[in-house]
């Protein structure tokens, strides 16, 4: 699948529109919105697998989001050597009782004979096995979260460099994709959708209340950087002649230089992705997957395995969400659980696939690019013309008081205006599926 001429110059109007905030605004607001326009493209194309190559209608990407982000912390973080010496090793030894007691569990339920024997066995297994897990869990999170709450209360990380939590962030996300696969994937579209929404918010409580993991709404900062600092390039002597010779503030050059290191590795993680995305796409395994979405009766009837290859999908979608998410925790430099709301990770990447093409992936990648750039640049806009717009009005009175206010719902009334016109005149998107 190739680019059209016209594909081509819609992906040259929305870089224009980046270039543009640049030469009217600053460079360091472009970069800002070209370099979370490329984590969103990768979300978008994590959930164009899911949808576009499987119909599969998954609304908790926040939560594989969440996952990849918490990656970032347990690989990138240093390790809290108090903690662990307080309570981490009970911890550790609490959770794999509990992952015990649930496999007994299970391998009770499957290799007993049905009737009261395998009834009692399951509770004492239970019973058992919780209230031994909690004996362990709780004494050790409370001793944790006491070692100097204000600035750690948790266990830290490994310690190594932070582009390996990529990769670690979508096996997290992975892992829970499979988990929830393999209960939720027999639902209908609907239930399914549910569930995953669902779960999702799980996973969100969890990052918010457990503060031995991730330090709850504490939030943890000072996550590694894989590029440099701006104070160690405007400490740098090298750095800071050459930009003056060029005739740049140093300041200014040290956080476009630093944007710019970021926005470098993000453009080869996309485009790997892109290249194997197309790849699997045409592949026989891509027309299998089409065929499944079309018609999901006819492909079992040809012998398919349609629940497997669902599965499978769904964990790979997860898994690009999970990436996406380390690399934006990086991005930022912290890990704020309170900051994945459904609006923002789910709502909005949806709109970028159904936007951009869903089942094309070129789509899903100028979808992710538009949708972002509008997110952020609409309610300056907005505030803009209203004042334009109530010049004539009084100042201070009620109606252009209120329309003022009302300038940060631009963002929502765009969002909307945008579907309905896309889905109104464009319905397979701006570069759909072939």
């Amino acid at each position: 699948m190739s680019l059209t001429p016209r594909d081509m110059l819609l992906f040259v109007a929305v870089f224009g529109l980046i270039i543009a905030t640049g030469f009217a605004q600053s460079w360091n607001v472009a970069l800002g919105i070209l370099n979370m326009g490329l984590v969103s493209a990768i979300m978008a194309l994590g959930v164009n697998m899911q949808w576009g190559y499987a119909g599969l209608f998954n609304i908790g990407v926040m939560g594989f989001v969440a996952l990849g982000g918490l990656g970032a912390v347990l690989v990138g973080m240093p390790p809290v050597g108090e903690a662990w010496a307080a309570g981490g090793l009970r911890v550790i030894l609490a959770l794999i009782i509990g992952a015990g007691t649930i496999v007994a569990a299970v391998l009770a339920w499957t290799r007993l004979s049905p009737g009261r024997n395998r009834t009692i066995a399951m509770i004492l297994l239970l019973v058992i096995g919780f209230f031994v897990y909690r004996g362990l869990f709780d004494p050790g999170v409370a001793a944790i979260e006491k070692v100097n709450p204000a600035g750690t209360g948790y266990l830290g990380g490994l310690g190594l460099p932070i582009l390996m939590a990529w990769p670690v962030g979508a096996v997290l996300a992975a892992g829970a994709a499979w988990l929830i696969g393999k209960t939720a994937l027999g639902l209908r579209s609907d239930y399914l959708a549910i569930a995953t929404l669902g779960i999702a918010e799980i996973i969100i409580a969890v990052l918010k209340n457990e503060d031995w993991l991730s330090r709850g709404v504490k939030n943890v900062i000072g996550i590694p950087r894989p590029v440099p600092y701006e104070i160690d390039l405007q400490n740098s002597e090298s750095f800071v002649s050459r930009m003056t010779d060029w005739g740049f503030d140093p300041v200014t050059a040290s956080s476009i230089t630093v944007k710019l290191s970021y926005t470098g590795l993000f453009i080869v993680v996309l485009l790997i992705l892109l290249w194997l995305s197309q790849a699997a796409l045409n592949s026989p395994w891509g027309r299998m997957m089409r065929a499944i979405r079309d018609n999901e009766v006819a492909a079992e009837a040809m012998g398919k395995d349609v629940t497997a290859r669902h599965l499978q999908i769904f964990i790979l979608g997860s898994a690009v969400c999970g990436l996406a998410g380390a690399m934006m925790t990086t991005l930022d430099g912290q890990l704020t659980p309170g900051t994945y709301q459904p609006l923002r990770f789910t709502f909005l990447v949806w709109v970028m696939v159904i936007v951009g093409g869903s089942g094309n992936n070129f789509g899903a990648v100028l979808g992710g690019f538009l949708i972002w750039y509008l997110w952020i640049m609409v309610e300056p806009f907005g505030l803009t013309l209203i004042e334009f717009a109530t010049a004539g009005l009084a100042d201070g009175s009620f109606l252009k008081e209120h329309l003022l206010d009302s300038a940060a719902h631009m963002r929502l009334l765009t969002m909307g205006l945008i579907l309905l016109l896309v889905l109104r005149f464009s319905p397979r998107g701006l570069i759909p599926e072939r």
